[in-house]
């Protein structure tokens, strides 16, 4: 499917709108992956009405001239002034049509169509961007919400081992030593908590500063599904936009090398004068040929960009994909290496209980057992920002229709 959109779009003319334009028609037809009523969408429909984007004004701007620029083929009408022999000034009005100037009124407005097109792209991304800062802020402050849930919870088992310790050093049945040993952990422990919660709500501020208000009412992270088909990165759109600017430049400056004919009448208060001009726009010279050649070589170059980006962009996405497969993979073996650590701790405690085993030992190994959950509790959040990630990058993180 993605061939096909890039065949299709290397055949087709630049436009100002879906109906016209084949890479704004794609930027339109993109359907955001994020699901209604969500905290994705709540954050994503929050962030974009607080954006104060600049891209959306300079698509406008764009649009605006090419609109004007897709009537350059009706004659220009424009004051003239000439002084008489006499010394007196006469006015007139001059009207010009082109007959024939090689393709240049039409490469001017494929140029103008071109930049409309970029600046589409430029707005798509903007939008996406936008949108995956808010999230990522969100994620990230849910991420840390949950290893901060795990590290209390160790910090509370430790505070509990503390005690214990302490009455086993009154006792004489254990040194200080050992005692410093469980306050130190418990120490790191509580840090960790700390830092973590510190996390969570920096990262809820950035969202407020970007939602134009708190969303503390939010939770969960919901599992977005990613196409098997997805649409073409919005890179590639990019550095199609740009092939078909600099080929219209091209075409633009060929015509200038090439005569040109145009029809001219001036209408003053005299008789009217009708003239035929033919010329060329830029002055020939020896460096003629070298010029053509360099045309030539520039669109041969925007080819090989569009080429570039497009290898770039597929091996982007399989190295995000193969990172998501390993971060899966990863969370399923953690999670049972978890759940085993879990039922070792409970024989660990029974055997302490027992006398089979020294105080130290039970802590030396929850500790294990808190570091390893805490760990496995950000991998789903490690998850939700790579996809993402390849959201963003194909720009369905907002629905097209808005550009």
């Amino acid at each position: 499917m993605a061939s096909s959109q890039t065949s299709a779009m290397a055949l087709a003319t630049p436009g100002t709108t879906a109906t016209s334009s084949v890479i704004i028609a794609n930027l339109a037809a993109r359907q955001s992956v994020l699901t209604g009523e969500s905290p994705y969408d709540r954050i994503a429909r929050a962030v974009l009405t607080q954006s104060k984007s600049s891209a959306q004004a300079e698509l406008r701007v764009k649009r605006l001239t090419a609109k004007a620029k897709s009537k350059n083929w009706l004659p220009e009408l424009r004051p003239g002034v000439s002084l008489t022999s006499l010394g007196e000034l006469v006015t007139s009005m001059v009207f010009e049509q082109v007959l024939f100037d090689n393709g240049a009124k039409k490469a001017e407005r494929e140029y103008a169509a071109a930049d409309v097109e970029i600046a589409a792209v430029n707005l798509s991304e903007d939008y996406n961007n936008t949108v995956y800062d808010g999230l990522a802020h969100y994620v990230q402050a849910q991420q840390a919400a949950a290893q901060a849930d795990v590290a209390e919870m160790a910090q509370a088992w430790l505070a509990k081992y503390d005690r214990i310790m302490m009455e086993r050093v009154r006792g004489g049945l254990s040194d200080m030593s050992e005692k410093r040993v469980i306050l130190q952990k418990l120490s790191e422990m509580e840090a960790t908590a700390a830092t973590d919660r510190d996390t969570a709500r920096g990262q809820m501020a950035q969202l407020a500063a970007m939602a134009g208000g708190p969303m503390g009412d939010l939770s969960g992270v919901p599992d977005i599904t990613i196409p098997t088909t997805m649409p073409v990165a919005l890179s590639v759109e990019r550095a199609m936009g740009e092939k078909s600017l600099i080929v219209a430049e091209a075409k633009v400056a060929r015509a200038g090398l090439l005569p040109s004919l145009t029809a001219g009448a001036s209408v003053g208060a005299g008789k009217p004068d009708y003239a035929l001009d033919l010329g060329v726009t830029t002055a020939l010279g020896l460096g003629t040929g070298d010029q053509l050649s360099a045309l030539d070589a520039a669109k041969r170059s925007a080819e090989q960009n569009v080429e570039e980006a497009r290898q770039d962009a597929q091996q982007e996405v399989v190295r995000l994909q193969s990172k998501l497969e390993r971060l899966e993979a990863k969370r399923t073996r953690d999670g049972q290496v978890v759940a085993e650590m879990e039922q070792s701790l409970t024989l660990y405690t029974e055997q302490y209980r027992l006398g089979g085993r020294s105080l130290m030992e039970l802590v030396t190994q929850f500790e294990s057992y808190a570091d390893m959950k805490r760990a496995h509790a950000g991998l789903k959040f490690d998850i939700a920002l790579i996809k993402l990630e390849i959201a963003r990058q194909h720009g369905i993180l907002v629905e097209g229709e808005i550009i």
